[in-house]
């Protein structure tokens, strides 16, 4: 059965643009203009993904989310003019899986709607390797329990589990983890990186599933295996 998925825009364009984007990958993507109108939608026949513009008419993508959030755990995207960090802070605090920043490229939008997709509505993040993200905790457990982590290594595997494989930049990295990227430096997310594996391991001896690309940074491989 096809994944559901409902997105509220009040924008034609973009909308019609995600709607066939996401088409032809197969989704059933239900339009809504309005935020209360997608809520109503998916409390009478429930989502496996909901894409939200944070600028709605009727109240805010957040509230949106907020909403949702007291029920269940489907994943959220957010679309939205908006680039401050503040913003994509608010957005991951309140639950959000991915926060997309407009103009974005149809192709990239469906690409992270099928990586989100493939770890489940609520379930583990990386099923091979035992790790579960709750998002609305803002916690990470292995097998059942919960990893005692710092802020920034939390911000750090919750990027990394979002979509497994992909190999992220140091950049890219500190961008997604820290307030201030630009006050901060590469090297740093290194010594995240390296205290994480410690936690992981203790946590589930041989699990060691975070990759190091020489000269381009990190991913998180799903099966967890010894780092090359």
């Amino acid at each position: 059965m096809n994944k559901r998925i409902l997105l509220a825009e009040d924008e034609a364009a973009i909308a019609d643009t995600v709607v066939y984007a996401l088409g032809r990958e197969g989704y059933d993507v239900r339009h809504h203009l309005l935020g209360g109108a997608l809520l109503a939608d998916f409390a009478a026949a429930g989502a496996d993904l909901l894409i939200l513009d944070v600028g709605l008419p009727d109240q805010s993508g957040f509230e949106v989310c907020k909403a949702v959030r007291r029920t269940s755990t489907v994943p959220v995207v957010f679309l939205t003019a908006r680039g401050e960090e503040i913003d994509r802070v608010v957005g991951f605090e309140i639950g959000a899986d991915d926060y997309v920043v407009k103009p974005f490229s149809p192709r990239e939008l469906a690409g992270r709607v099928k990586a989100i997709l493939r770890r489940g509505t609520g379930q583990p993040a990386a099923a091979g390797i035992g790790l579960v993200h709750d998002a609305l905790r803002a916690r990470i457990s292995v097998d059942g329990v919960a990893l005692e982590l710092t802020r920034y290594e939390y911000r750090l595997l919750a990027a990394l589990l979002a979509e497994p494989e992909r190999v992220f930049s140091r950049a890219q990295l500190m961008d997604r983890a820290w307030d201030e990227p630009e006050a901060s430096f590469e090297r740093t997310v290194d010594a995240h990186i390296k205290s994480l594996r410690q936690k992981l391991r203790a946590a589930a001896p041989g699990l060691d599933p975070i990759r190091t690309h020489r000269g381009l940074g990190y991913s998180l491989s799903w099966h967890g295996g010894p780092r090359p």
